[in-house]
Parts: C-alpha cells; structure tokens; sequence
C-alpha cells in the first residue's frame, strides 16, 4: 500500500491543517462527480484512506510507529502487523464491546456545475438562479427514514450495540471477536417500517433551484465554492458543498486582459490626420473618446476606469483602445487629384524600411488574433 503522507502529498511533519488542506484538493480533483475514469475513483479511495488515518491524531501515532503495517498494509500473508492482530480478536472498533454503533446520518456529497457567462457579467459580477439535479430532504418522513408515527426499533440480535461477539479458539487459546451486527448493519437500530417515498434512505432525488451572485472579476476555469448547498446525506445528515465552475465566453468585440479591456477603433485617414471626437459603446454604456490629430496605426488610447472590476478589490481596471488607421482602397479621379497635391505639398520621403520594434498595438493584435 502507498505511503499516506505520499498519497496526499504532503511531508511527515506536516500539520493537521495541512493535510486537510491537500485532501480537500485532491478530493475535488478525483471525486467521482468531477472525474469518473476508474484511475481517478481508485485514487479518490486511496486519498480519502489515507486522509482518514492521518487526520485522526491516534491513527496518525500509530502508523507513524509502524509504518503501512500498522494499519494492515503490507502484503504478507497471515497477520500484516499489530494492526491486523488487534483486529482479529477484537474487532475494528478496539475491544470486546466492538465500538459504538453506526450512524445513519451522514454528509452528502459535493455537487459540481458548470454556468456560462458573458463578458459583459464580468465587469460587475452577475446573478444566477442555477437548476441543481441533487438529493433533498425526503418530506415525508423529514429525514427519519421511517413511516410516519414510526421510528426505528432496537437490534434485537446485537442489543443496540451495532455488534455482535463469539468466542473462537485460536493460537492464544480463547478470545473474543467482535464484528458489526449483519441484521442492522452496525446500526443498532432497525427500520420495520421504512418510508415509501425516500424506501428508508431519508432522501430523495429532485430539482432544486440555487441562488447564486457571481463576483465581478471571475475568469474561465475558477469555481466558486457554496458550503452546504451540495447534496444531503442519507438519513437527513448534512449537505455537502456546491461548486460552481465558471466559463466566460469570447466577445466580438473586446478582450480581456487582467482586469483590462482591449478593443479596436477603425479610424479613417482623414480623421487620422485632422483629430476627431466620437462616442463608442463599451461594455457598460458608452463613452466619449477623443482620436487626436496625426494618430498611428498602433497607437492605445486608454479610458480609465472601463474595463473590469477585479474579484478582489473595488479599483476597475481601463479600456485600451488600439488605433487602426483604415486607408481608402478606391479613390474617384477627384480624391485621388487631391490626394496627389496633398503628397507634392507635403513632400512626404519615399518608402523606406524602419527599425523593428514592436509596439504596443502589435501585442494586442497579436491578443485578438489568440484570444
């Protein structure tokens, strides 16, 4: 058997926080709800098994002392340590009375769902109403697992203790075993009369509608964690958590950048060279925008305070306006008159190559091309 400390990978100096810390990665990682492939649930059950030793501080000495064998992990035959030999002939539960008796009431699992969201959510957050397919309370017997007016009957065979004893003879002569009670399954209890709606699981399978405000901020890929809104446990025991996994989808129009917005003005020739004033719509309403005279292609104009509010933090990020300058492909005979006089006047140099830099514009271009 793996070394548990390796399993949840973490050292053997490791704190009680810590280890609880990477079980509850790992767990979200490999639980069968999030990851169904056979590797994924056997290495759920080797995570949950070690986590199980480790986070209990007795448990936690013991296989310290003795390493895998302490808890029966070796792969001799016959008897694989104390661990296995304590439990032969004493029961799992430590001693001839065989522990305490079951509980019905368990967590729930956690539930994992995704929600797609537009840019446009991001920039201030937005609120969800999700549709979450999940086991609820049974109503009818309100957790109970019981027909109601009834309730669960004492053992008769194990006398509530969850446990049956037997003397069996052996190299240390007689001894006695303890092992759960196969009549009510180490509960103590029994349920004559289970509940026909929820069959004495105190839970049924339903639809059930979450509320959910999502931050502004959030990117593809980041879940956001609901403590108890997950699924509840068998006989009415606690919910599990709620994950809800984010995806934005691409805009037609901007980018993101961090909490930065990145878009493209079209500016035409003349507007490039005489400066222009014009109103664009951004994410949230629109906004006035000043093109300045002798404008290049590649040049950012920057609007603060437009682009997207951060998950952590109240300051919004800009919107970065890259400049592109269209020029006109067809010309009439008097455009192109006057074009020509424009460029005798100006005396503009002849083409010539430049030193290769690249510019603000490029990496944006190069953003939207990727993006």
């Amino acid at each position: 058997m793996a070394d548990h400390y390796e399993v949840l990978g973490v050292s053997r100096e490791a704190t009680t926080d810590e280890i609880k810390k990477a079980y509850r990665r790992l767990a979200r990682e490999l639980h069968p709800d999030v990851n169904p492939g056979e590797e994924a649930s056997e290495r759920f059950k080797l995570v949950t098994h070690a986590y199980d030793v480790l986070s209990n501080p007795d448990q936690r000495a013991r296989y310290d002392m003795g390493g895998d064998n302490a808890f029966g992990g070796g792969g001799a035959a016959g008897f694989g340590g104390f661990g296995d030999i304590f439990e032969t002939f004493f029961g799992a539960g430590g001693g001839a009375r065989g522990g305490r008796p079951r509980s019905r009431r368990e967590r729930g699992q956690d539930a994992l769902v995704r929600v797609t969201l537009e840019l446009g959510d991001v920039v201030f957050g937005a609120h969800r109403d999700i549709e979450v397919d999940t086991a609820v309370l049974c109503e009818t017997c309100e957790g109970s697992c019981c027909q109601p007016g009834t309730q669960p009957v004492r053992c008769d065979i194990c006398q509530g203790s969850g446990h049956v004893q037997r003397q069996v003879r052996s190299l240390l002569g007689n001894v006695v075993t303890s092992a759960p009670c196969n009549i009510c399954q180490g509960y103590g209890t029994t349920i004559p009369y289970p509940c026909g709606t929820c069959q004495g699981q105190g839970r049924v399978r339903a639809r059930r509608t979450v509320s959910l405000d999502i931050p502004g901020g959030v990117e593809t890929g980041l879940r956001l964690q609901l403590p108890g809104s997950g699924e509840v446990g068998p006989a009415g025991g606690p919910n599990g958590d709620l994950y809800v996994e984010v995806t934005v989808t691409n805009h037609d129009v901007f980018s993101r950048d961090g909490d930065d917005l990145l878009a493209t003005l079209e500016v035409s020739m003349p507007d490039a060279i005489l400066g222009a004033n014009t109103t664009i719509e951004s994410l949230d309403g629109p906004v006035d925008l000043e093109v300045r005279a002798g404008v290049q292609s590649g040049d950012v104009l920057t609007i603060k305070g437009r682009g997207i509010t951060p998950l952590r933090g109240t300051q919004r990020g800009d919107l970065r306006v890259g400049v592109h300058v269209v020029t006109p492909t067809r010309l009439d005979h008097k455009e192109r008159a006057l074009i020509e006089d424009f460029a005798a006047r100006t005396k503009a140099p002849a083409p010539r190559l430049a030193e290769f830099h690249q510019g603000l514009f490029a990496k944006l271009r190069d953003r939207f091309r990727n993006g």
